[in-house]
């Protein structure tokens, strides 16, 4: 798969583990993909080789017996900021992850046996819950798997800045979660001044979610940064095609002027 092909898809046709392997490829083209392919079905295959737990509680404790337990997957808390532990396949590989990518493989492999699961979205983290009918069970996939009440995630969200959390979270869409995925690595590369380096990442997310509008706006002003104003005027153009907000129509034509007059 390619990055390319990603923002062609329905989101439900994305399938996260591909995607997750396309992204790694993009920085390590010779990320071993393959090897990733084969922990998720052996994982899905020892799934299928159980009967299935009834509740959703007890999917949520295979789950993360299979990924924290027995593969000892969990998050990465002596060396947090490294770009690795958003590259899904060096995730795999060195056991590491960040939330976001951690929570991606929770729910890619529970969506491959045929079970609910999604991740949630918390500020400046990400949860996963599974669900069997009307029942609910919460995991933290940052810290080895383990269940939490819908309380303690409450306090998760409080504690990264919204007060008014209540426990009602965010569902993260598949095209969500690969912008997470990206957009942690842009935050870092901005920090550091590498602008060359967070317009990579940009365009990779506009690729993968092209009707995101604040995501061109963003690209747009890091090509204007380093110059690129034809890139900048064609960035800005294809936010007009995503937005029918008349204020921001009007944003977008003042820099479009402004990037005109810079060029006269």
């Amino acid at each position: 798969m390619e990055i390319a092909q990603l923002g062609l898809l329905d989101d439900g046709d994305i399938d996260l583990v591909e995607a997750g392997i396309a992204l790694a490829r993009a920085d390590r083209p010779k990320a071993d993909g393959g090897a990733l392919r084969r922990l998720v079905s052996g994982w899905a295959i020892a799934l299928q080789r159980d009967s299935a737990p009834i509740s959703a509680a007890g999917r949520a404790r295979r789950l993360t017996a299979l990924i924290a337990g027995e593969t000892g997957l969990s998050g990465d808390t002596e060396d947090y900021e490294n770009p690795l532990n958003c590259d899904l396949v060096a995730v795999a590989e060195r056991r590491r992850g960040l939330p976001v990518a951690l929570s991606i493989l929770y729910v890619a492999l529970a969506r491959r046996v045929g079970w609910r699961a999604e991740a949630l979205n918390l500020p400046g983290h990400v949860i996963v819950e599974v669900r069997v009918s009307m029942d609910s069970a919460l995991l933290d996939p940052f810290d080895h798997g383990t269940g939490i009440t819908r309380e303690r995630a409450i306090a998760i969200a409080r504690q990264g800045g919204d007060d008014a959390a209540d426990g009602r979270f965010e569902t993260m869409s598949n095209r969500q979660l690969l912008v997470r995925l990206v957009s942690n690595q842009a935050s870092r590369a901005r920090i550091a001044g590498d602008t060359r380096r967070a317009l990579a990442l940009h365009a990779r997310m506009t690729a993968i979610a092209p009707q995101l509008t604040s995501l061109w706006w963003e690209r747009a002003r890091l090509e204007q940064l380093l110059g690129h104003n034809v890139s900048a005027r064609a960035s800005l153009t294809a936010m007009l095609e995503t937005t029918h907000d008349t204020a921001l129509i009007r944003r977008i034509h003042a820099a479009l002027a402004a990037l005109a007059r810079s060029d006269s």
